[in-house]
């Protein structure tokens, strides 16, 4: 198959969870046979970055809404020709909000599109224009496409999804296990918990860490991501914003952690499952993990060196001695590789989502 990969808006950074996804991905369909390009509509990036390989489409993001708006429609329409000159058998449309003519887009090839979060609720959080441009237009990417791929469960039931009738296939996220490597558990006195997050997002509920380091000043945290809380009050010395890492300074303080929680205000986008790339990173690096929702492929899994919190807004409050206890008890424990392998690696998750490309070009045909 010829498969044309789109993202809209951002910048695809190779280092960023995403950039990574988006390569091991095409690499992965690369490896199964398949003819792959990658079609980029982004701002430019604020730093000098190293964007994921392929065709790039570039826009201001200026202040000015009606030039930054014009320069995004001009993108996508090069987007579009280069799609179009391709000539793909399928296209794989990574959710994002709706620019025109994207719509056009459809009539190209068969399109299947990715859906990553729930973005009825979660423009809610963007601003008044956004949500209503949003639930105005995401009708002409959801109810055009082929084929729908969620990466929960959940979302698949969702009835602002399920109302387009589209046939779906879930597929978690997933790492590359022959890329990542596992780490034996380190001796800390002081028991240490990491998180990985980004600024801006209320839901990464970065100020409920806060709050446990104050109660419980015997455990370290170590936040990545972050050069300080959103809320950009005082911390705790128990804390350490780490800002923005990768390469060896990354692999150095995951190697250093006893444990990892993962995202704490779910509830905020209206969703109670998901399956955060950051939550594999460690994971798969044998890292013990707190789940504070409902993970996709790790939840069901009755291993001590999983914790389940509820995702709600006092789980950290009605959680914490759990936290606490936890951190300090998987000093000297790993999460085994062989116990997550089968759920977390990239290669069997990235095959039945060829596999639902297929079935989508076929069902075309008829």
């Amino acid at each position: 198959m010829r498969i044309a990969y789109i993202s809209l808006h951002w910048p695809r950074p190779v280092s960023s969870s995403v950039g990574k996804k988006i390569n091991t991905q095409i690499n992965v369909w690369r490896q199964l046979g398949h003819s792959v390009e990658f079609f980029s509509h982004l701002h430019s990036p604020e730093k000098d970055e190293q964007l994921v390989d392929g065709q790039r489409f570039f826009y201001q993001n200026d202040k000015n809404i009606f030039s930054r708006e014009l320069g995004r429609i001009s993108a996508a329409k090069k987007l579009f020709e280069s799609v179009r000159a391709f000539r793909p058998d399928v296209i794989y449309l990574r959710w994002g909000m709706y620019v025109h003519p994207m719509k056009m887009v459809f009539s190209i090839a068969p399109t299947v599109v990715e859906i990553n979060t729930n973005d009825y609720e979660e423009h809610k959080l963007l601003g008044l224009t956004e949500d209503l441009y949003n639930r105005l237009t995401r009708s002409l990417f959801l109810g055009n496409a082929a084929g729908h791929i969620y990466t929960s469960n959940e979302m698949a039931a969702e009835p602002v999804f399920s109302k387009f009738s589209k046939p779906f296939v879930v597929v978690a996220n997933g790492i590359s296990l022959q890329t990542t490597p596992f780490y034996p558990a380190p001796s800390n006195h002081i028991p240490r918990l990491i998180f990985i997050g980004t600024p801006g997002m209320a839901w990464h509920g970065v100020d409920k860490l806060i709050n446990f380091a104050n109660k419980y000043s015997d455990t370290h945290i170590d936040i990545v991501g972050y050069d300080q809380a959103d809320n950009s009050a005082e911390s705790p010395t128990n804390v350490t914003f780490h800002g923005y890492l990768q390469g060896e300074s990354y692999e150095k303080l995951l190697a250093s952690a006893d444990a990892a929680i993962g995202t704490l205000s779910l509830h905020l986008k209206g969703m109670e499952e998901a399956s955060p790339f950051k939550i594999r990173d460690c994971a798969a690096r044998g890292i013990p993990c707190i789940l504070p929702y409902k993970d996709t492929d790790l939840s069901d899994l009755n291993y001590p060196e999983i914790l389940n919190i509820p995702n709600t807004v006092d789980n950290i409050l009605s959680h914490g001695d759990d936290i606490h206890d936890f951190v300090k008890n998987m000093r000297g424990h790993r999460l085994d590789r062989k116990l997550t392998k089968n759920r977390i690696d990239i290669f069997r998750k990235e095959k039945r989502r060829v596999d639902f490309f297929n079935t989508i070009c076929e069902q075309s045909k008829m």
